[in-house]
């Protein structure tokens, strides 16, 4: 008989608590430490500021896990501000043949850069 050893890369990764938070029209996967990129959030913030994502659609902590309808009540994402910026250049072309006519735009997404640091 062959016995398998969990390696304590696999324990951790086994153990972590996770959320599935939604912002911004999109849905994102985090867990206590990751840093995430995200999307439409109105307001002015400094580096530190701690942001409340209150629309959380899932969290399992290893044991349990809490599905929402279409939001756990009472369920909260809280993050730190790291940095804003821009994403890379996505390029848009209108392109007509055989009528000369050829238009092109480039445009940079903004976002928001947040690193998560409990979730409750």
């Amino acid at each position: 008989m062959a016995t398998t050893k969990k390696t304590t890369k696999e324990s951790v990764a086994d153990s972590k608590e996770f959320a599935v938070i939604f912002t911004g029209g999109k849905q994102y996967k985090v867990a206590v430490g990751d840093v995430l990129k995200v999307e439409k959030l109105d307001g002015e913030f400094a580096v530190g500021d701690k942001i409340i994502f209150d629309k959380v659609l899932l969290v399992d902590n290893g044991i349990d896990t809490s599905i929402g309808t279409p939001y756990i009540t009472g369920a909260k994402v809280e993050s730190i501000f790291q940095k804003a910026g821009k994403g890379k250049t996505v390029k848009v072309v209108k392109y007509k043949q055989k009528s000369r006519y050829l238009k092109k735009n480039g445009h940079r997404q903004p976002y928001i850069e947040v690193k998560i640091s409990a979730i409750k």
